[in-house]
């Protein structure tokens, strides 16, 4: 696949929009670079309160640099806060603390943006100035237009708004019955049963049936078999604990992990509420997975809501909230990207 290359400021916007899929508010957001080569991308909420900027700083650059190869950086502050010619730049001080934390572990910052509601424009740039840009200018970049091209799309927010459940009684008892089926088999059995389906659903082309539907969802109640088929899902013949916390030596295989995800939202609509938390924690599973923190954490958190005594997605939002990135993302042969970009 040819690289695209980035040229302008809207190129820089249009990236991070279509990597994190939303346009970012109230955040800041950074993008790891080795030379020229882009790296990881990261996206944190901007602080609330002053005199944190420091410990702000040092929380970001511990994201950083789990980049190893980063040398310099590229950052864009959203926000809706404006200032008047003469006064700093919102998050000056957070800006100011960020690069002296960051040139401790000689990482540069080689450029940055301000991006508010309407305009943006250079972050050293004094505000009011003719190198303001308007935001929608984004839109007609060509990184944008090759990702539309390719299948991407930019969400108006972070937010998560899954499909309201229908039916639900009668879900809930088709589920019901294909656990009572689980139950009656030996624990090998139901595990290669289990794995079996879902190995069938991951090859396929089609979306699967309801019953094939309320099978997986059967499945997925139980621990042992829900951790091996989540560990089913990126194609990689390692151990599972390795494969869980994306540390394989082998590069997964990131179009069937993208269409596991379609099967499990899928899958979703086709189930009742209290059966739905596996589903959900294996969605935020897949997006810890890609380096997508935030949509991770909504998922696990959707998954709470649904059973908040659901252990597997509280211990996972922790370990989400601790800073732990998934070892496929600290490597630039592994880790999720959607483009090849320069």
């Amino acid at each position: 696949m040819e690289k695209l290359t980035i040229k302008t400021p809207s190129d820089v916007l249009s990236f991070i929009g279509h990597t994190l899929g939303f346009w970012p508010q109230e955040s800041l957001v950074c993008i790891t670079m080795n030379d020229n080569s882009i790296g990881a991308t990261l996206r944190i909420d901007l602080p609330r309160q002053t005199g944190q900027e420091l410990a702000y700083a040092r929380t970001v650059a511990h994201y950083l640099t789990s980049d190893t190869t980063a040398t310099s950086i590229l950052f864009a502050v959203y926000t809706s806060e404006t200032t008047q010619p003469g006064q700093a730049r919102p998050q000056a001080s957070t800006i100011a603390a960020l690069t002296g934390v960051l040139a401790e572990q000689r990482i540069t910052i080689r450029d940055g943006l301000f991006v508010g509601d309407e305009t943006y424009s250079p972050y050293d740039a004094e505000p009011g100035t003719s190198l303001a840009l308007p935001v929608n200018s984004a839109q007609t970049s060509t990184i944008n237009a090759e990702f539309i091209y390719r299948g991407s799309y930019v969400q108006p927010t972070s937010g998560i708004t899954l499909p309201p459940a229908t039916k639900e009684a009668a879900k809930a008892a088709a589920v019901e019955h294909h656990m009572d089926s689980v139950r009656a088999q030996s624990t090998e059995t139901a595990l290669r049963h289990g794995r079996e389906l879902w190995a069938d659903m991951l090859r396929s082309t089609d979306f699967p049936s309801d019953d094939d539907c309320h099978a997986l969802v059967a499945n997925l109640q139980f621990p042992p078999i829900r951790d091996r088929l989540i560990a089913d899902i990126p194609g990689v013949d390692e151990p599972m604990q390795h494969i869980l916390f994306a540390q394989t030596q082998t590069a997964p295989k990131w179009s069937r992990i993208e269409w596991a995800q379609q099967l499990l939202l899928h899958a979703y609509t086709r189930t009742s509420p209290e059966y739905a938390a596996p589903v959900l924690t294996a969605i935020g599973y897949i997006n810890w997975w890609e380096g997508r923190g935030s949509k991770a954490h909504q998922f696990l958190q959707l998954a709470l809501d649904t059973n908040p005594a659901y252990r597997l997605a509280r211990l996972s939002d922790q370990m989400i909230g601790s800073g732990i990135v998934a070892g496929w993302n600290l490597n630039k042969e592994t880790a999720y990207k959607a483009l090849p970009i320069d």
